[in-house]
C-alpha cells in the first residue's frame, strides 16, 4: 500500500498548486467567458511513457507541448492500480473503497490471496453524482467518446450524464485496433481504419458540432491497452529509434503513444481554427502506472497491479489558458480524486462542486491526513 504524505490535496489544494505559478494575461476575459473543459485520459501509460517525462524512445511532440504550455506534475497518482476503480474515482471525486468498486470490472480471483478479496460492485451505480452529470446540470454539452469499462449497458455513460456515447461498453479493453472494431456503441469505419484516429476524429466532429456552447468532453483512450497493435509504418520507425542501454525497448507501444499523442495535436488545432484554444482548459492524465513488462517504470518499482509506486504513480498534465504558467513543474503529491470537484470549480460549476467540497472541508480539519491507494485483489 502506498502512503502519500504532505497532507490533505483536494479540490482547494489543487487549486492553490495550479495558482501557485499563476500567469494571468487577461482576467475580466477569464472571468466573462464559460470555459471548455476537454479530460483525456490515457489506459495504462505509465509515468516515465512521455518524451516530457523522460522517455528515451517513446515520442510524444504534442502532449509534450501541452505540457510547455500548462503545468506538469510530477506526483500525481491514480486512485488505484487497475482502471475501473480509477475511472470511477474520476467521475464521481469519491475513493474506490467509498464506492465499493475495488478491482477492474469483472475482476479476477487471484489463484491464492494473502487477504479474503470483499465482495465489491461492478458497475458505478446510477445513484451516483458523476462530474458529467455535474456539468450536464450546469448548462454543457457532455460527451465521453472511447473506453467506459464501469458496467453494462444500463451502467452506460448516457446513463450516467453524458448527452453522448461513442465507443463505451463494459469492455476493459477492444478485440481490434484496426477496423472493424465490433463494437456497440461505434460504427465500423472502413476496413483498416485505426481505433486511436478514428476516436481523435469523433472528438473533433464534436467540438465542431458544440463549437457554439460550452462543452465537457471526457476523451478515455483505449491507448496503450492490449492488445499491442499499431500502424506498420510507426512501428519502423521506432524499431530504427532503438539502441543499446534504452529504458523503453517496445517499438509497437512507442508507436501506440505517437497515434495517441496526436489526437492531441488534432484537437488543439482544431481548437485554434475554431478560436476555442484561449476558453478550453485541457487535462491529460493516465488511470493507472505502467503494464510491465510492456514499458518500464524506473526508477519506480513495478507497474499496473502493484501498490508499489510504478503502478500508482501516472503522468498529470493541467493547461488553464490565462492561468498555469507555461513550462511549470510541481512536485505536490496530487490523485485521481481532485480532478472531479478541481474541473467543476475551474468551470465555475458551483453547486455540485460544492457539495463534494463539503465532503472534503470536514476532513481538512485532519492536519498531516494520509492519502491511500487500496487494492484488496492483489
Amino acid at each position: 500500500m502506498v502512503k502519500i504524505l504532505n497532507g490533505i490535496f483536494t479540490m482547494r489544494w489543487l487549486l492553490v498548486l495550479l495558482f501557485s505559478l499563476v500567469w494571468v494575461e487577461n482576467t475580466d476575459a477569464a472571468e466573462t467567458a464559460r470555459l471548455n473543459v476537454i479530460l483525456i485520459l490515457a489506459d495504462d501509460l505509465g509515468w516515465k511513457d512521455l518524451g516530457c517525462y523522460g522517455s528515451d524512445l517513446y515520442q510524444s511532440p504534442n502532449i509534450d507541448r501541452l505540457a510547455r504550455d500548462g503545468m506538469r506534475f510530477t506526483q500525481a497518482y491514480s486512485a488505484c492500480t487497475v482502471c475501473s476503480p480509477s475511472r470511477a474515482a474520476i467521475m464521481t471525486g469519491k475513493y474506490p473503497a467509498r464506492l465499493h468498486i475495488t478491482d477492474w470490472i469483472p475482476g479476477q480471483m487471484p489463484e491464492n490471496p494473502k487477504l479474503l478479496v470483499p465482495d465489491w460492485t461492478k458497475y458505478l451505480p446510477l445513484e451516483e453524482k458523476t462530474i458529467a452529470d455535474a456539468f450536464h446540470d450546469g448548462g454543457y454539452s457532455t460527451a465521453s467518446i472511447g473506453k467506459w469499462h464501469l458496467g453494462g449497458e444500463p451502467y452506460f455513460p448516457d446513463k450516467h450524464g453524458f448527452d453522448i456515447n461513442i465507443a463505451g461498453t463494459a469492455a476493459s479493453q477492444p478485440t481490434t485496433y484496426f477496423a472493424p472494431y465490433n463494437i456497440a456503441t461505434l460504427p465500423d469505419g472502413p476496413k483498416g481504419e485505426y481505433l486511436t484516429d478514428r476516436l481523435g476524429d469523433e472528438v473533433v466532429k464534436f467540438i465542431e458540432e458544440r463549437k457554439d456552447r460550452p462543452f465537457f468532453v471526457y476523451f478515455p483512450q483505449f491507448a496503450v491497452h492490449l492488445p499491442f497493435q499499431a500502424k506498420r509504418e510507426l512501428t519502423e520507425k521506432y524499431r530504427a529509434r532503438k539502441h543499446a542501454g534504452q529504458m523503453h525497448t517496445n517499438e509497437v507501444y512507442a508507436a501506440m503513444i505517437e497515434s495517441m499523442d496526436d489526437t492531441v495535436g488534432r484537437i488543439r488545432r482544431k481548437l485554434d481554427e475554431l478560436k476555442l484554444a484561449e476558453r478550453t482548459i485541457i487535462v491529460f492524465a493516465s488511470d493507472n502506472g505502467g503494464r510491465v513488462p510492456s514499458t518500464s517504470n524506473l526508477p519506480l518499482r513495478v507497474g499496473k497491479g502493484s501498490c508499489y509506486e510504478g503502478g500508482t504513480r501516472v503522468p498529470l498534465i493541467v493547461y488553464w489558458p490565462g492561468v498555469t504558467k507555461p513550462g511549470s513543474v510541481n512536485a505536490a503529491p496530487v490523485i485521481s480524486m481532485d480532478l472531479h470537484p478541481t474541473l467543476l470549480e475551474m468551470a465555475g460549476v458551483k453547486d455540485v462542486a460544492n457539495r463534494v467540497k463539503a465532503v472534503d472541508d470536514k476532513l481538512a480539519a485532519l492536519s498531516d491526513r494520509a492519502e491511500y491507494i487500496f487494492y484488496p485483489s492483489s
